[in-house]
């Protein structure tokens, strides 16, 4: 039962977006200061058994003149203080809090400064399944809970400038979910079902959550030594923004060919696989793919009666392409106009001399071996029947892990795209299949996979070329239909003006923290439409690890603080001014360039 005393001050305007309120004098003004700061909350009456729960967007204070003192002394000036708040939810006398204002006060009711209990029940009290963001940035003492079902069920946006805690606070978040505290593992008697996938773009976030061998938290990290990512996994548009120059005059030639050799040897490796196209996810040789091309490339027709056929320096005739052009480079006779050895170039002789040095300089190049020669632990390299093992490494099944960190640190720049799209994809692709035999039985889903797309901006810009097409298509498919197959997105970004508004927007759960460019201020703006305007001015002015929090998780728009995670991400910045200040440092040149070039 609400028992509100010591008013601060009534009601002087009242209309559905704007509360305003008088305080009645300096003396109240200057006692409840500390509480009276923008983004903090007033009880203000409604009626006789209701309360208005709203925060503080503005606070003024105006000189006010007295004159003509009986005692006729000199003029004394006062300050009269008031304060502009957007209702945001209703509390009932009994203590229960519902979104949104049903009925608004008239002048002359009353306001109150919340008291510290009425907020912990607020935001602690009134949450179904209860998880703990952090605590509230004007009660410290207070926890902030939120939603955890409607937060990790719908696709969440976490932004910030450099600098602001958002490594921190995605750490801290993902470290909560798994059970992770103080280097401890909360669950390690019994391991829980969570599935988290971290595309870790400057790895830092292994250092997170790496614990001790005692506490049996098992991290499934996988770079560019360790990962297994096949390309005959990949889809039309990957191999194609892989190898194919779409600006290329012969492109189209290149195209059909390119996927009718794939089509060809996928089936010449899986014969057992009676519907094979372009995209089925099964085995084909990359180096066979190649030969064939070469040799269609330097394929010549015999003209003789009788021949009409690719014909052989041997004099062979070829009758079906399939059986050789895989196997090696062949050599055919010379074009002739000649009556006895008249022959003519193939359709497609001398179209593909660009795209086979193309492939020839890709497949050669040692950055790429993990995705066209992967090898087993055996070393024996990854065919068909190995499908499910590379799904296993992505969503921890390889190691039980409940946290599969994807360092893209070592990824070459050019491929970049392509890795994050297959992987995505076949995470999508996966929680599509396993969802549709769950309900083929009447069950939903029972392992939810979050990709945590850190840095998204790098990959999933709003706007920008072909090379980033692969990767954007994938993951906004994800933000259209993932979360219908128990698979949902955690967006990170300092830019966020520069990620795919189709991402963003699909987005129900929103956690800024400190943004300094105004055009990314605005931006976010833009996406909360329950954002009131004194709050959103709060964005470039929020401490270190403070955020503001909006969505269907958090019962209203929220300014809140997270704890630091332990362990902490490790991002290796540079000292500057401490290694400037220090003595001058030799350094071993031979050992840089050698890495160098080995890395290039």
């Amino acid at each position: 039962m609400l028992d509100l005393k010591d008013p601060i001050g009534s009601v002087t305007e009242s209309s559905p977006s704007q509360i305003r309120i008088e305080i009645a004098t300096a003396a109240d003004f200057e006692r409840h200061k500390s509480r009276l700061g923008i983004g903090q909350y007033l009880l203000v009456a409604s009626g006789n058994n209701m309360y208005l729960l709203a925060t503080i967007i503005a606070v003024r204070a105006s000189h006010v003149d007295r004159r003509g003192d009986a005692d006729g002394s000199a003029d004394t000036g006062v300050f009269r203080f008031q304060i502009d708040t957007q209702p945001i939810g209703s509390l009932s006398i009994d203590g229960e809090f519902t979104r949104g204002a049903h009925s608004l006060p008239v002048p002359t009711e009353l306001a109150y400064v919340t008291p510290p209990a009425v907020l912990a029940a607020v935001f602690s009290g009134q949450i179904k399944s209860s998880f703990t963001l952090g605590s509230l940035s004007i009660a410290p003492d207070v926890s902030f809970e939120i939603d955890g079902d409607r937060f990790f069920s719908k696709h969440v946006a976490i932004v910030g400038s450099t600098g602001s805690g958002k490594s921190c606070a995605v750490a801290r978040i993902l470290q909560t979910v798994v059970g992770i505290e103080g280097e401890l593992n909360a669950h390690k008697a019994a391991q829980k079902n969570a599935h988290i996938v971290i595309f870790d773009i400057h790895a830092e976030y292994a250092a997170a959550f790496k614990l001790a061998e005692t506490e049996k938290f098992t991290l499934n990290l996988l770079d560019v030594e360790t990962l297994r990512l096949p390309y005959w996994l990949m889809n039309a548009q990957e191999l194609e923004e892989m190898f194919i120059e779409g600006n290329e005059i012969n492109s189209h030639n290149q195209i059909s060919q390119f996927r009718h050799a794939v089509v060809r040897n996928k089936r010449k490796h899986n014969k057992s696989l009676s519907k094979v196209s372009f995209d089925t996810p099964v085995y084909f040789s990359i180096d066979e793919v190649v030969t064939y091309l070469e040799n269609m490339n330097s394929e010549v027709i015999g003209k003789l009666p009788g021949e009409g056929k690719p014909k052989l320096s041997d004099d062979r005739l070829v009758s079906d392409r399939d059986e050789i052009y895989f196997d090696k480079v062949h050599q055919f006779v010379v074009s002739s106009t000649a009556g006895a050895t008249k022959a003519s170039n193939g359709p497609f002789h001398g179209e593909f001399d660009r795209l086979i040095l193309r492939l020839r300089t890709r497949l050669a190049d040692p950055r790429l071996s993990f995705l066209f020669y992967p090898v087993k632990e055996d070393g024996k390299a990854l065919s068909t029947e190995d499908f499910a093992d590379v799904v296993r490494q992505f969503i921890g099944y390889l190691t039980k892990s409940n946290i599969s960190i994807v360092d893209l640190s070592g990824i070459p720049f050019e491929v970049l795209s392509i890795v994050v799209s297959l992987i995505s994809r076949m995470i999508f692709d996966f929680g599509f299949h396993y969802s549709k035999n769950r309900h083929s039985t009447g069950h939903v889903s029972d392992i939810p996979i979050m990709l945590v797309c850190e840095e998204a901006h790098n990959y999933l810009p709003r706007s920008g070329g072909a090379q980033y097409d692969s990767s954007r298509k994938s993951i906004e498919r994800i933000a259209k239909e993932g979360r219908k197959y128990g698979v949902t997105l955690m967006v990170v970004s300092q830019r966020p003006s520069e990620v795919s508004e189709t991402i963003f927007s699909q987005c129900s759960n929103f956690i800024s923290l400190r943004l300094t460019n105004t055009i990314d201020q605005s931006y976010i703006k833009s996406l909360l439409p329950d954002l009131s305007a004194g709050i959103g001015e709060l964005l470039p002015n929020l401490s270190q690890g403070e955020f503001l929090a909006v969505g269907d998780a958090p019962l209203m728009p929220t300014v809140g603080r997270f704890a630091l995670p332990n362990p902490e991400p490790h991002s290796r910045s540079v000292n500057y001014l401490q290694e400037w200040n220090a003595q001058w440092r030799e350094i071993n040149f031979d050992e840089v360039i050698n890495r160098w070039r080995g890395a290039v």
